[in-house]
């Protein structure tokens, strides 16, 4: 590791440079950017920026730079939103500080009390429930009720089964994106960092999709806290 970090003509293979950013918790770009560069494709493949096997081998480091980076959206359409309170330290107070710059702050999130989140439960059979991770959202986000330009929405009861299957979270012309595979939990199924290049293409259609869901969602409003 050594070796390849203080030469910078040595470009270790794919594998291996995951490896090496997973381990030092930064990404790809800041250690060999000639090497992302080289690997973007053409069309609307160049949208696809980074992928990674699963959700928790994206660096935290990732998303700590598109939260700080984001200047108008920040978006979080995942269905619990659950674990970027744990991953990204002083998160209230940072997310605190975009709102009042001006920042617009929203959080899509599945209804505990549904049946789509019932049966997720049930899947899943883990002793940290859907609707247990979503509590702990609503907890942080109470804090955060006074706070302008930050809101809150349920996804509408019909559109449960295609928000609990997808998670979408923007910044700006950043995407990460994750399709849920059939019993896995979120850390375990596959993320994509996409970034917008265009019209019509990657990002647009993912972003489209979270803005289509939250056009139906229920404000959760003046707390988001449920008794």
């Amino acid at each position: 590791m050594e070796r390849w970090l203080s030469d910078a003509s040595l470009v270790p293979h794919q594998r291996n440079r995951i490896d090496v950013c997973a381990a030092l918790g930064v990404d790809e770009r800041v250690i060999w950017p000639d090497s992302v560069r080289a690997n973007v494709k053409t069309g609307h493949d160049r949208e696809v920026f980074a992928v990674y096997p699963h959700r928790s081998t994206c660096p935290r480091s990732v998303w700590a730079q598109l939260i700080a980076e984001a200047r108008s959206e920040v978006f979080l359409a995942g269905y619990t939103n659950y674990f970027v309170w744990l991953e990204q330290p002083a998160l209230l107070q940072t997310l605190r500080r975009k709102a009042d710059s001006g920042c617009r702050i929203r959080f899509l999130l599945g209804d505990p009390d549904s049946e789509t989140t019932r049966r997720r439960e049930q899947v899943e059979d883990v002793a940290l429930t859907v609707s247990t991770r979503i509590r702990v959202t609503l907890e942080n986000l109470a804090r955060l009720s006074d706070t302008e330009n930050i809101e809150a929405r349920f996804s509408a009861s019909d559109d449960g089964p295609n928000h609990i299957g997808l998670s979408v979270f923007r910044f700006d012309e950043h995407a990460l994106v994750t399709p849920h595979l059939a019993r896995s939990v979120g850390h375990d199924s596959p993320l994509m960092h996409l970034r917008r290049s265009g019209e019509n293409g990657m990002f647009d259609r993912f972003a489209e999709h979270a803005e289509e869901l939250w056009s139906r969602g229920n404000a959760i409003h003046p707390s988001p806290t449920r008794a």
